[in-house]
């Protein structure tokens, strides 16, 4: 009876492992914005060549200001979705995203999953990080970003009422699990289009959505720059493309 008991523990252990690992690949090497891409906005196919670079879960006292000093070196303009709760603790980073030129976006309160929230909590997520981002600087934002991508149908419909474009992405660059710059700049170099989105983070790690090492992000940017200019590109905001957008009489 103990030695059944033990296999059946073992049998479980290793199921638990197994599963744990699959999550944790699935999370790491899949992005999971491809299949919550409909009704949304992930890139805008253009016949120039022009990108957005975006940044999520800032800002951050430690990253954000080094990112800030790479875009500034690159003269490239970006956009940053940024967190409230992480606004309200970093109000000059805040500040100086606006200050630099940058757009910022709402990328909700608390970083919260959204799917399957109650109609007045996915508003109060948005609303209290829109408060928190004009307080410290003035900007009313019309641009959202879900945490993981994660939204229904309708909280999509929700968001739009409310405003707000959802904005997605269609080349992830992963820094969050720290790859090289090199790996993540090849793959990007690899797969680049014109009119793409690309998720970078200027804050959070593989388990929290504060603090993390960007210092992969702050390298891939500097060599990225260079890589991409060589082969045509310019860098723009999520508005500027969006305005190219409806200049050439897409929706």
């Amino acid at each position: 009876m103990i030695k059944r008991i033990k296999k059946i523990l073992f049998f479980l252990i290793l199921a638990a492992i197994l599963i744990t690992l699959a999550v944790t690949s699935f999370t790491v090497f899949f992005d999971q914005a491809i299949i919550a891409r409909r009704d949304t906005i992930y890139r805008v196919p253009s016949s120039g060549k022009i990108v957005a670079l975006t940044f999520d879960d800032g800002p951050s006292p430690d990253w954000t200001p080094k990112i800030l000093d790479a875009l500034k070196e690159e003269n490239i303009k970006a956009t940053f979705f940024m967190l409230g709760r992480h606004v309200e603790e970093y109000p000059d980073v805040a500040r100086r995203v606006a200050e630099d030129g940058h757009e910022i976006g709402n990328h909700t309160y608390d970083h919260h999953v959204l799917i399957y929230y109650k109609t007045e909590e996915l508003e109060k997520e948005i609303r209290d990080a829109q408060a928190a981002i004009y307080k410290a600087t003035g900007i009313t934002t019309k641009y959202f970003r879900p945490p993981k991508a994660w939204l229904t149908g309708n909280e999509k419909k929700q968001i739009r009422s409310m405003g707000y474009e959802t904005i997605l992405w269609s080349l992830n660059s992963k820094d969050w699990v720290t790859f090289h710059d090199k790996q993540i700049t090849s793959y990007i170099l690899r797969n680049i289009r014109p009119g793409d989105i690309i998720l970078f983070h200027d804050s959070g790690g593989v388990f929290h959505t504060e603090g993390g090492n960007r210092k992969q992000t702050v390298k891939t940017i500097l060599r990225l720059a260079g890589k991409l200019r060589e082969k045509g590109y310019k860098f723009v905001t999520i508005s500027e493309l969006l305005n190219l957008q409806e200049k050439n009489g897409k929706p």
